[in-house]
């Protein structure tokens, strides 16, 4: 348990919950009796054994284990009903020990789930662990669950593997989850930022230090780029001129053939580096082609880069990586082209970089573009002379688009949704307004939770986007429309976009229209290549006012050529000349490692098309909370200061709901972690607030961020009055007449 001087993301101390952190709530846990005493099979039999299969089955502790026979569906196992024991918006941890048997068993997932019914009759499932299990060892499945809201029933139960398959259960714990102190403040006190690890970078001596991967030929040759890339030169600040040569790899007769350098050693955990340099190729014929920069660290691959290559210019290749623990064996190498064509390498850097350092310029740059010049313009017969009267100005809400996803069951925690309504002003749905979602089955349609998301977020004044109509990749579609004709495909389709678009007009300010078009073809494969510019019209005709975006992955990071800047450009220029109503453009932001000068680029380059760019599901991850708050920080920074960003979504914040484990900010009972507590100081200091006097021309200037503002004003007499006003975005000084009245 923290201390009582942990941080509650609802400003409350944390409550003192006494035994329940040592109990395990489930009875009978470890069949000691040699009963089944409140225990049941779930859809087949069960009973207790001390031994199985003439004694080579026995328990891993104890005395007894329980079987299950007789299972004819997978769903089939032992279940407990554990409603008056578990308490709402606790987290629980759950141990299960258990093994398969029978005859020709092969080895299957076994999963322990839990059976929820809320108060108002609603069902759901939920995934507490799932691990592989066989008939040769007891094995330990583990995990967690967290009930929002209040229940009226609830089961837990083992379930998993094919029918005619028993399951064995030697033992189940649940308890309160040990509340684990978070990892320490990584000390990068001795790491010296900006400086390359690797050796004889600039080829100064020859191919020292250099090996190839595979059985290829290295040589030396002049030719390359002299300036290092615009990435590198805004991280380290610097323009220090390049020597021209480069390496040249021929004899290429695999894809992975190419220059490779041993590293072991010069990487520290939890540092993050960036990756930089020239690539080329020898001919552009057969091509396009994709080059990557990859790191083996201890046999596991990592990508450090990638672009495509269309032609023989010199391209940039750029991107960023870390690791959480100390590797033992680490290489670089420069992989991609097709067999047979020769590869180019030149200028390549890899240093830690002091993601930090960028900051400042980044706060000049949000004062520039985020911020307005004020004049407050006092007047009304007080009596009073007006100079010198005392001024307060508080800034209430910055107007900047800051949102989150939020799901169903989260609002039954009343503690998330007041940690939602105070920090967020916009909200997108995770699942519900999905296809997937509102028609599971073929006619049978379901906009219940979508509804009730909706009207936390309109009762709230908080604005949202409508995240998705369609999406574009084959295995988030519906079987049963997988299934169809392609005529009835069509049908579909348009019922789909007429249902959502009537039902909801005018209530949702964004839409993705066609998800992750990049990454998918489901809709184009079926209904050709015009579908996609027809979602976009058919939305724009039914409701003409929400904004439609593109969305999609990978767009800023450097990891995917597919997916990069000037792929995702082209894709949006082909929608439109299509016709296709274009209005915005998504990044989802779902980013590991990032670094400013990498990201901002790709928002550059996205830029010229003169659309508003929102991240639309931002996420990072890390293990330790202060690197997380880190990747955090330069995330929302970077964003704030850009120009062609106009607003940002977190893709969930509460650790129970978030999609990427160890991206949340705020722990499933509340705490605040440190990326939450980063988070929450940055929303602050997007906040102007000014205090002074009024003039002699009974005016108060001032220079604050776009939202609403209060002033209040005290007279020389003792006069007071409180008067709110709204900062819209403007070049020009904002003139604010304020009547103080009689």
């Amino acid at each position: 348990m923290a201390d009582s001087g942990s941080s509650n993301a609802c400003g409350s101390p944390e409550k003192i919950r006494g035994d329940v952190d040592n109990e395990n709530i489930i009875l009978n846990p470890n069949f000691d009796n040699g009963s089944l005493d409140n225990w049941s099979g779930r859809g087949c039999n069960a009973q207790v054994h001390d031994s199985m299969g003439d004694g080579k089955v026995l328990p891993e502790n104890g005395k007894y284990f329980a079987a299950t026979t007789n299972r004819t569906q997978t769903w089939n196992g032992i279940q407990q009903d554990i409603t008056d024991r578990v308490q709402r918006k606790l987290m629980y941890a759950v141990t299960a020990v258990v093994r398969l048997f029978g005859s020709s068993v092969v080895p299957s997932d076994v999963s322990a789930t839990l059976y929820v019914q809320n108060s108002n009759g609603r069902e759901q499932y939920i995934s507490v662990a799932k691990l592989q299990a066989s008939d040769k060892d007891w094995v330990q499945l583990q995990g967690n669950f967290f009930l929002s809201g209040t229940i009226s029933k609830a089961l837990i139960f083992v379930e998993g593997p094919q029918p005619n398959t028993d399951i064995l259960l030697n033992s189940l714990v649940v308890k309160h989850a040990e509340k684990v102190p978070p990892a320490p403040e990584p000390d990068f006190s001795n790491v010296v930022y900006g400086v390359n690890i690797l050796q004889n970078d600039n080829l100064a001596d020859g191919l020292n230090t250099w090996n190839t991967l595979g059985n290829c030929t290295m040589t030396v040759a002049d030719g390359s780029p002299r300036f290092v890339p615009t990435m590198v030169k805004e991280s380290l600040d610097s323009n220090i001129p390049l020597n021209g040569k480069c390496i040249v790899v021929t004899n290429r007769t695999q894809t992975w053939m190419g220059p490779q350098q041993d590293i072991t050693g010069k990487i520290s955990p939890y540092v993050t580096y960036q990756i930089s340099g020239w690539v080329k190729v020898g001919s552009a014929k057969n091509g396009p082609h994709t080059i990557n920069i990859t790191l083996n660290v201890d046999n596991q691959w990592l990508n450090g880069g990638q672009v495509q290559v269309s032609d023989e210019r010199w391209y940039e290749i750029g991107c960023a990586f870390r690791v959480e623990q100390q590797p033992s064996k680490v290489f670089m190498s420069v992989q991609g082209p097709a067999a047979g064509v020769d590869l180019m390498v030149s200028g390549l850097q890899i240093f830690p970089v002091d993601r930090k350092a960028r900051f400042k310029h980044l706060k000049h740059q949000t004062d520039k573009i985020r911020k307005r010049d004020v004049v407050l313009k006092f007047s009304g017969s007080t009596g009073d002379s007006l100079s010198g009267a005392s001024v307060r100005v508080r800034q209430t809400q910055n107007s900047f688009p800051i949102g989150t996803c939020i799901l169903r069951t989260d609002i039954e925690n009343e503690d998330f949704v007041s940690f939602f309504i105070k920090n967020f002003n916009w909200a997108v749905f995770g699942n519900e307004l999905k296809w997937y979602w509102t028609e599971a089955q073929q006619g049978v349609l379901n906009y219940a939770d979508a509804d009730e998301l909706l009207d936390l977020c309109n009762k709230n004044n908080i604005m949202v986007r409508g995240h998705c109509i369609f999406w574009e990749v084959q295995n988030a579609v519906q079987t049963w429309v997988q299934a169809l004709s392609n005529a009835d495909l069509m049908k579909a389709v348009q019922n789909r976009i007429n249902g959502l678009l009537t039902r909801y007009k005018g209530k949702f300010q964004h839409y993705d229209v066609n998800n992750e078009m990049l990454h998918g073809s489901f809709y184009q494969d079926r209904l050709g290549k015009d579908i996609r510019a027809n979602m976009f019209k058919m939305a724009s005709q039914l409701d003409p006012s929400p904004t439609l975006f593109v969305n999609d992955y990978s767009i800023e990071d450097g990891h995917d050529s597919h997916s990069c800047p000037e792929v995702y450009t082209q894709h949006i220029l082909g929608l439109q000349e299509q016709g296709a109503p274009v209005g915005g453009i998504g990044i989802q932001g779902h980013i590991s490692n990032p670094v400013g000068p990498v990201v901002s680029a790709a928002l550059d380059k996205l830029g010229v098309l003169g659309l508003p760019i929102w991240f639309t599901e931002l996420d990072v991850v890390s293990d330790n909370e202060f690197v997380r708050a880190d990747d955090l920080e330069v995330m929302l920074r970077e964003a704030f200061a850009h120009p062609a960003v106009e607003g940002i979504m977190l893709w969930g914040f509460w650790e129970v709901s978030v999609w990427r484990k160890n991206s949340h900010l705020v722990n499933a009972e509340g705490d605040l972690n440190e990326a939450g507590k980063r988070f929450v100081k940055l929303k602050k200091e997007w906040l102007s607030h000014a205090r002074g006097q009024v003039d002699n021309n009974s005016a108060f200037s001032f220079r604050g961020y776009h939202g609403s503002y209060t002033v209040e004003v005290d007279t020389a007499s003792g006069k007071k009055l409180t008067q709110s006003f709204t900062v819209d975005k403007g070049d020009s000084p904002l003139v604010v007449n304020i009547n103080l009245g009689n």
